[in-house]
């Protein structure tokens, strides 16, 4: 006979334990967002969150596994609005990755915790550093695909469309850090400009005609 799942007051104890994950993570995410990477200690996050040290230690066995949570919970929401805005976009290359590059930069800006983690912290936050590397491929290998997928037979081929998707990742990662560093004084719309017009040159062979 299999064992009845426990339950308080009609939700059961996986979803519990999912809540107070989220809560771990969202505390995290205040801290990270708006303090250095080293005062968001297990200790500074369980009373953010409002739970105690047994369940922090019931999501992650240190703060160096809560940090890289915190930026994946990121990474998830960049890669939705980003598929979401091609998807629901008519028009031509540049045109889809105008409106990709514009969610992407509205979160990142809209929520000021989200653009701070996922591109300042990120690169200062000792571990963060091997993740970041990793997701700057990851999203270079989507570049590829969905240049593929918008170029059809006028996309590179690879390794050349891989070469190009890590390019244009890391050069709009370390743009977006300097401007919201403060230390790059342009617009939003010519930071999605610049990096839509780059997207759809540098994803296609002979690029003539880019809009």
């Amino acid at each position: 006979m299999s064992v009845p799942k426990q339950s308080y007051r009609g939700i059961s104890a996986q979803q519990r334990r999912d809540d107070r994950r989220q809560q771990l993570l969202e505390a995290g995410l205040d801290l990270l967002g708006s303090q250095e990477w080293r005062q968001t200690t297990m200790t500074a996050v369980c009373p953010r969150a409002g739970l105690t040290e047994r369940y922090f230690y019931e999501s992650f066995s240190d703060r160096d596994a809560l940090l890289p949570a915190v930026l994946d919970r990121i990474v998830s929401q960049i890669r939705d609005v980003g598929l979401h805005a091609l998807a629901t976009t008519d028009g031509d290359p540049y045109t889809k990755a105008t409106a990709a590059i514009s969610a992407f930069v509205d979160l990142l800006t809209n929520d000021p915790r989200i653009g701070r983690v996922a591109m300042l912290e990120s690169a200062a936050a000792d571990p963060l550093h091997a993740r970041r590397h990793e997701l700057l491929r990851e999203f270079a290998q989507l570049i590829a695909t969905h240049a593929h997928a918008l170029h059809g037979a006028d996309a590179l081929s690879p390794p050349h469309d891989q070469i190009a998707g890590l390019l244009l990742t890391s050069g709009l990662a370390e743009l977006l850090m300097a401007w919201l560093a403060g230390e790059l004084s342009v617009s939003r719309q010519d930071i999605i400009e610049v990096a839509a017009t780059q997207f759809a040159a540098a994803t296609r062979r002979n690029p003539t005609s880019i809009r």
